[in-house]
């Protein structure tokens, strides 16, 4: 599906209710298009990882507005990636073909060489 309406509009025929329920949590999963404007963008939530954000974000479970009927976030979650991508892969099936670059361990490097620095003059103190 492309459009987080007709994620909502599934979720209501399924557990029920009226989109206008579910719009907000579909558009939870779909809002990493802002920043990636193609499908590479279902990558950061579309995911396991992502499905248990959104129930930290949303509760264990969403209470439907028309009914007051709760459901849980995670079937949501878990229907939205599916009609997406046909499963649900884990946080690491989606990075794994991301190259490592150099710039995502400069930090890290300066950091533990800084760490280590200090605490050789704190046992130096001693």
């Amino acid at each position: 599906m492309s459009h987080c309406y007709y994620h909502a509009l599934s979720s209501a025929k399924k557990f029920g209710g009226e989109w206008q329920d579910y719009i907000e949590l579909h558009s939870y999963f779909d809002s990493t298009k802002s920043h990636i404007p193609d499908n590479k963008h279902r990558m950061v939530l579309h995911n396991g990882f992502g499905i248990f954000l959104a129930e930290r974000v949303f509760g264990p479970v969403i209470v439907r507005k028309s009914d007051g009927k709760p459901i849980p976030t995670r079937l949501i979650g878990e229907q939205h990636v599916l009609e997406d991508l046909g499963r649900v892969p884990t946080l690491q099936q989606c990075l794994e073909s991301l190259p490592l670059e150099h710039w995502m361990m400069r930090a890290a490097r300066r950091l533990s060489t800084e760490l280590a620095a200090e605490e050789i003059a704190v046992i130096g103190e001693k």
